[in-house]
C-alpha cells in the first residue's frame, strides 16, 4: 500500500457507485485519497462526449480509473448486443481521448475477461488475447472493452500518453448485482437458492449443463489490485486479474446451495447456451509486475457474500 502516492492527488473513478467501484472508493479513503470525484449516471452520462468533456473540466483529475461498464449475464448480453457494444465502446473512447486532451497523468482502463477467445487454452494468458473471436453470447461486450486496450497502446505510441489496461476476471462479493436477469452467475445463483429454499420448491433451473469452468476473484481482492497497478505499473501490456483456481458451474451450484442451505435438485436446460467451455487465467504477471496476489479464499468469500445477500432482503 502507497499511502504518499495518493496523498494530494485527484481521481476520478466512473463506476465509482457500483459494485467494484465502491471497494476501490473505499480503499482509496484508507490509502489517503481525499479528492475522489464519482461521475454518477444521472447527472454525467458518460456515453455523452460534452458530460465527459465538463466531467474533465470540472474536476482537473490526476489520475482516471475506469470501471464504469453496461453489463450483465449471458441473458442480458444475448438480448441487447448492440447495446453492449456502443455503450462500452463509446465510454472507453471519449474517456480516454479526453483524458490526453486534458493532461491527465495515469488511465487505468478496466477490461473485462469476456475479450479473451472462445477457444483459449487454459490457463488464459495474455498473449492469447488476440488469437481469436471472443465466446458469441458476450462477443459484443468483451469486444467494445478491448478497443481500450487498442486505444491505450496506440495513445502510448503517438502521444507519450500514460494508459494501463487490465483484465480481471469474474468479480463476486458483497454489492453485487443479484438481479435474475442482469447479475452474473453467482449472485444468481445464490438469490436463487435462496428464494427456493424460502419456497421449498423441489428444484431450480439453470441455464446450460453446467460443464463449463470459471475462475472467481472477489471484490476487495479485485479493487486491491487495480490500486497496485494504478501505483506501481506503468506498462503497455495487458495484466489478468484473478485467482488462478477453477471451479464448474456444476460444482458452484452445489456449493451455493448447500451454503444457504437449499436440499432441492438442480435441473439444468440443456437448451440454453453454457457460454465459454472453460475460463481461469495465468495470473503470474499481475505478482511479478506490481504485486498483486489474490488472498480471500473462495469458500470464506462466498460464505461472506451469502451473508450480505442475507442481511440486505430484496423487495
Amino acid at each position: 500500500m502507497s499511502l504518499s502516492f495518493w496523498s494530494g492527488r485527484r481521481v476520478v473513478v466512473t463506476g465509482g457507485a457500483g459494485f467494484l467501484g465502491s471497494h476501490v472508493v473505499e480503499k482509496l479513503v484508507q490509502r489517503g485519497c481525499r479528492e475522489i470525484v464519482v461521475p454518477r449516471s444521472r447527472e454525467c452520462d458518460l456515453r455523452d462526449r460534452d458530460a465527459i468533456i465538463r466531467l474533465y473540466r470540472e474536476s482537473r483529475p490526476q489520475l482516471v480509473i475506469h470501471l464504469a461498464a453496461i453489463v450483465g449475464g449471458i441473458g442480458a448480453n444475448r438480448a441487447s448486443p448492440g447495446t453492449f457494444f456502443y455503450d462500452n465502446a463509446v465510454m472507453g473512447i471519449d474517456l480516454l481521448e479526453y483524458a490526453r486532451q486534458f493532461g491527465v497523468e495515469k488511465f487505468v482502463g478496466v477490461g473485462t475477461v469476456c475479450a479473451y477467445p472462445k477457444s483459449t487454452p487454459v490457463p488464459f494468458r495474455e498473449s492469447d488475447l488476440w488469437n481469436g473471436y471472443p465466446e458469441e453470447t458476450n462477443a459484443p461486450y468483451g469486444l467494445a472493452k478491448k478497443m481500450m486496450l487498442v486505444q491505450a497502446q496506440a495513445y502510448r505510441q503517438q502521444y507519450g500518453f500514460n494508459a494501463i489496461y487490465l483484465l480481471p476476471v469474474n468479480l463476486y462479493g458483497p454489492r453485487d448485482n443479484f438481479d435474475l436477469e442482469t447479475g452474473h452467475v453467482i449472485p444468481s445463483l445464490i438469490r436463487k437458492c435462496v428464494e427456493a429454499k424460502a419456497q421449498r420448491a423441489g428444484h431450480i433451473t439453470l441455464w446450460g449443463d453446467g460443464s463449463p469452468t470459471r475462475e472467481f476473484l472477489f471484490v476487495e481482492d479485485a479493487a486491491e489490485a487495480i490500486l497496485l497497478a494504478a501505483e506501481r505499473y506503468d506498462g503497455p501490456e495487458p495484466v489478468n486479474l484473478g485467482s488462478g483456481e477453477e471451479i464448474t458451474i456444476r460444482e458452484l451450484a452445489e456449493l451455493i446451495a448447500a451454503e444457504v442451505g437449499f436440499q432441492g435438485g438442480i435441473e439444468w436446460d440443456t437448451s440454453k447456451p453454457n457460454g465459454q467451455p472453460r475460463r481461469c487465467l495465468e495470473v503470474t504477471r499481475a505478482k511479478e509486475l506490481f504485486g498483486f496476489q489474490a488472498t480471500q479464499s473462495f469458500r470464506a468469500g462466498l460464505a461472506r457474500t451469502i451473508a450480505w445477500f442475507l442481511a440486505h432482503p430484496r423487495d
